[in-house]
């Protein structure tokens, strides 16, 4: 049941105002990699300035920033907010601007309109509308970079970051379902040294290529035994070998090989324990005696969370998604992986993933698209949540 005091916030979220900054937010060009936030970075630090809001950027790398976007409250702990500025490669087969953030039925397009200027756009509009509630605490908006990455952004931020926070929505695109898990995700990267050859004498050295070959295999035999072990709510963890690169030419035996694949974590899952059953693994299958050697490394991890249904976080965020027009779908788990982990992992708080647009049909795809009501119905739910956390 919405209240009048909640309502009257509900009244100044302003539909065109959605619009218009999810459109400045997709007309600002950047991919990543390699890495290019700055104009995202810029256009959502001035629209936060222009509604009032208090804005700190914070440099991760040259040219790449953090950005906090606060409404002050009292002293009570606050609610965050999270999302990221990056958006991966246009890629091939748009037929509309991926920078142009085209409104048809609807619907705005543009690289990043789901994946998630859209639900940046939507929790900025929620902070506006907030002004002047008198919270028990801030609501922090943090937009960082690099999140389709290697995390950089994350790993700045929970290393500075200051305050106490009684929940946090990452506003990624979940389809407007309150997410209450997700899987985590690891790179590891596994390069195998041989000696080089004439292949007209494959005996005189050592292929590498062939090391990295019983590589892939031991690793596909990993991920049958993991699909034997769903979680009930994420799936099973899994492994992809997404990468392979050695030699250099066809007459030569290849003295080099490295791949690189991708390992899904589940909630309590360990990265350096998957990192240390991989080297086992590997050590396994004697690759020495074929006259080679492995060197494995994990580049990136992203640690997965699992938050209880009970909590109020939980409670109180899918209860306002309901009040806010939302499609009524159950609590959820996320097969994707998100800065959110961190959160939960690195101070111990509550964390639901909610946002407009979807990972699945929209996210990373040509003609990626968002529709205006989804951004409402988010924007909406993030003010509902803040007042009756915070209230």
């Amino acid at each position: 049941m919405i209240t009048s005091a909640e309502q009257t916030v509900l009244d100044r979220i302003d539909g065109e105002l959605v619009v218009e900054l999810t459109q400045r937010l997709l007309r600002a060009t950047g991919q990543n990699p390699p890495g290019e936030e700055a104009a995202t970075v810029a256009v959502l630090s001035a629209a936060a300035a222009e509604l009032g809001l208090d804005v700190v950027a914070t440099q991760v790398e040259p040219g790449r920033d953090n950005v906090s976007i606060t409404l002050a409250g009292g002293n009570g702990p606050g609610l965050l907010l999270l999302g990221h500025t990056d958006v991966v490669p246009v890629g091939d087969g748009w037929t509309k601007d991926p920078f142009g953030g085209v409104l048809v039925d609807g619907r705005l397009y543009g690289r990043g309109a789901s994946d998630m200027k859209g639900g940046l756009a939507a929790a900025l509009v929620a902070l506006a509308a907030l002004r002047g509630t008198g919270l028990s605490g801030p609501v922090e908006l943090a937009a960082l970079m690099d999140e389709e990455e290697t995390g950089k952004g994350i790993r700045s931020y929970v290393e500075t970051a200051g305050r106490s926070w009684i929940g946090c929505i990452t506003a990624e695109p979940t389809d407007l379902q309150t997410i209450i898990g997700a899987r985590g995700d690891s790179y590891l990267k596994v390069s195998v040294h041989g000696k080089a050859c004439h292949a007209g004498n494959p005996a005189d050295g050592a292929n590498a290529i062939y090391g990295a070959a019983a590589v892939v295999a031991e690793i596909e035999r990993l991920h049958a035994e993991l699909a034997a072990r769903p979680h009930p709510l994420l799936g099973a963890a899994t492994w992809s070998v997404g990468q392979i690169q050695g030699g250099t030419g066809g007459s030569i035996v290849p003295a080099e090989c490295t791949l690189v694949a991708d390992r899904r974590l589940l909630p309590g899952e360990s990265p350096a324990g998957v990192l240390d059953d991989l080297r086992a693994r590997v050590a396994a299958l004697r690759l020495e005696d074929r006259g080679l050697s492995v060197e494995l490394e994990m580049p990136m991890e992203m640690p997965a969370f699992l938050t209880a249904a009970d909590t109020d976080l939980v409670r109180v965020t899918d209860a306002s998604l309901a009040d806010a027009g939302g499609p009524g779908l159950p609590l959820g788990g996320w097969t994707a992986a998100c800065d959110g982990g961190f959160i939960a992992r690195d101070f111990g708080v509550p964390v639901v993933v909610l946002g407009p647009g979807s990972v699945t049909d929209q996210a990373h795809r040509a003609d990626e698209s968002v529709g205006v009501d989804e951004l409402l119905v988010a924007a909406k739910a993030y003010a509902l949540t803040a007042l009756r956390l915070l209230g």
